[in-house]
């Protein structure tokens, strides 16, 4: 029978990494005599970062004596401890390759039931002085597991570990942690595991996105990045032709783009953008930006909508220097903000020159006779600062479920009510409250980040399910650094010291281009050092976090990713620049 060697507990604290606080709980200790298990707890114990530890599902790490012994002797460590992987009951016992998700166990007073494995977090290797570990915790199939308290009570190192029920479908540990990390993914045993009532819901919300991951066109782990998009159709940037210019409105200009070899250019997914690069900067340097596609997704072309901006230094160069018949430098279309091929009503919410991604959208909703209830929500300053206007008209005119509110915040003496505009001021919660909009919709947004940000919480006060609202930021994405005490944001920049021997890091988002200096371990701590915003968590190539396109380059990877990112993206936490790359170009 199993035993509890050992009972494990500590509060959060901050600590020293690599010029940063880090807050966690991970430094746990030995205690004797008995002590309380609780529905979130165990008495004395805390979490520092909930997002990914602690809480009703995983109450209580365990992990087990036979991995001690196996890391001691893979690592040649002889100073490993109870508590030193972060958990709170070491256990005689108990392997990974033999409990199964649902398996329920009491010790003491308390029972327990496993809820998922141990998620991949680099505060372990803090902990244990080696970085690798979150990929070696994964890849030698020894992560330890979580457990929910199903009856509180006390218990204590020495006591049997009675198992009392099974879990349905019989998955263990090892099994389910390889489901999701490593590659394979076999959908019968997807199927399977999200038959489990006791498997955490982050866990069944990933292994239902890789059930659902078009395997025939998509690649990637879309259980780890919550997306899956085809490849894109071209590495790089290639050179497409200007065929046509036309003002949609006082602002904005749409510039049409063709193969040269007038061959049909690859289809997109309604939505997406594509990357442009334009000798814009000082002496003719490029810079890049991301425009969305506004056109028919089947057409053949692409059409970017750009405004321009008072301070826009490439969106001046667009409007005042390209011309039919120049080239442009163009990546694939790219981005997981797409219409979806559901059957929901769909909302199609913008402001300004937001409209462009949704109008994408509205043009493959007619281009396919969809049947689809339809709702074209729209904000402009005036008829002069409305974009498409007769273009989307026409566009919702074929679809056979359609609804239309547009609204002028200051309409001009000649805007006609009932005709350009539906009525004067802004959309707000009040108003779409009384469009008696549908709750099981899928909605998409583009505009202002604040309209976004505004108009998402308005539709989840609507009703709508906040996981069914898609919004298009194409600013630098908030940073996910978990751990990590905030400090204030800085914009990015060049990192200290001198500068680096290259090749020359660009940075599409953030608007900076810096040169690559060796003293940097990964692409990752580069960014960090530039105060280019950032998400990561595992930083050894399992969790995906920091996965991010690749527009152009190549790169190395310092340590294998446990599995491939999409096809066009790259790991930052392990990789590090070609020594054949000239240039990289990231969408960061």
């Amino acid at each position: 029978m199993a035993k509890l060697v050992s009972v494990n507990v500590g509060m959060p604290k901050d600590v020293a990494w690599q010029g940063r606080n880090v807050y966690t709980g991970i430094w746990k200790s030995p205690v004797t005599g008995p002590r309380m298990v609780r529905r979130l707890n165990i008495d004395g114990d805390g979490q520092g970062d909930l997002a990914g530890h602690g809480g009703e599902i995983r109450a209580v790490l365990v992990y087990q004596l036979a991995s001690y012994d196996h890391w001691a002797a893979e690592l040649g460590r002889s100073d490993l401890e109870p508590g030193a992987f972060g958990e709170n009951f070491t256990v005689d016992g108990l392997p990974d390759d033999e409990v199964c998700i649902g398996d329920r166990y009491r010790i003491g007073e308390a029972v327990l039931e496993v809820t998922q494995p141990r998620v991949t977090c680099y505060r372990v290797g803090i902990r244990l002085g080696e970085p690798r570990m979150p990929a070696l915790l994964v890849s030698h199939r020894r992560p330890g597991f979580y457990c929910r308290v199903l009856a509180e009570g006390e218990v204590e190192a020495g006591q049997a570990i009675e198992k009392i029920a099974d879990g349905p479908e019989k998955i263990t540990v090892a099994e389910i942690d390889a489901l999701l990390y490593l590659p394979g993914h076999r959908r019968d045993a997807l199927q399977r595991a999200l038959g489990i009532p006791a498997l955490s819901p982050g866990w069944k919300w990933s292994l239902q996105k890789l059930l659902d991951q078009d395997t025939g066109t998509a690649a990637g782990n879309s259980g780890l990045t919550g997306s899956s998009t085809p490849p894109p159709a071209w590495p790089g940037f290639r050179q497409l032709r200007v065929i046509g210019i036309h003002d949609e409105s006082h602002s904005v200009r749409s510039i049409s783009l063709a193969d040269p070899d007038n061959t049909a250019l690859p289809k997109w997914l309604p939505g997406q953008s594509i990357t442009v690069r334009v000798p814009a900067g000082p002496d003719g340097a490029p810079l890049i930006r991301n425009y969305s596609l506004s056109n028919d997704p089947g057409s053949g072309t692409y059409r970017i909508s750009v405004k321009r901006e008072p301070s826009g230094t490439v969106s001046s160069y667009i409007h005042a220097h390209v011309r039919p018949d120049d080239v442009l430098d163009v990546a694939a279309p790219r981005g997981a903000f797409f219409l979806d091929d559901g059957n929901e009503p769909v909302i199609l919410l913008s402001a300004g020159v937001g409209a462009t991604p949704v109008l994408s959208m509205l043009h493959s909703l007619a281009t396919s006779a969809s049947t689809r209830p339809v709702w074209w929500l729209y904000g402009a300053r005036d008829g002069t600062e409305h974009p498409f206007a007769a273009e989307a008209r026409g566009l919702l005119n074929t679809l056979p479920r359609w609804q239309s509110a547009v609204f002028y915040s200051r309409p001009g003496g000649t805007d006609r009510l009932g005709e350009e505009y539906d009525k004067q001021g802004r959309l707000s919660v009040g108003e779409l409250s009384r469009l008696g909009l549908p709750t099981n919709a899928q909605a998409f947004i583009c505009g202002p980040e604040s309209f976004m940000d505004a108009m998402a919480e308005a539709l989840a006060t609507c009703g709508v399910d906040p996981a069914n609202v898609h919004l298009e930021k194409f600013g630098a994405r908030a940073a996910l650094t978990p751990g990590i005490a905030a400090t204030e944001a800085k914009s990015p920049h060049p990192p200290e010291g001198p500068t680096g021997p290259g090749p020359a890091i660009q940075f599409a988002r953030s608007a900076i281009a810096v040169q690559w200096s060796p003293s940097y371990g990964s692409l990752l701590e580069f960014a960090e050092a530039c105060d280019v915003p950032t998400r990561w968590s595992c930083r050894t190539g399992v969790c995906h976090n920091c996965e991010t396109a690749l527009l152009s380059g190549q790169v190395h990877y310092n340590l294998e990713p446990l599995e491939p990112p999409a096809p066009g993206s790259i790991l930052l936490c392990v990789s590090t620049p070609s020594p054949a790359s000239e240039t990289l170009v990231l969408d960061l």
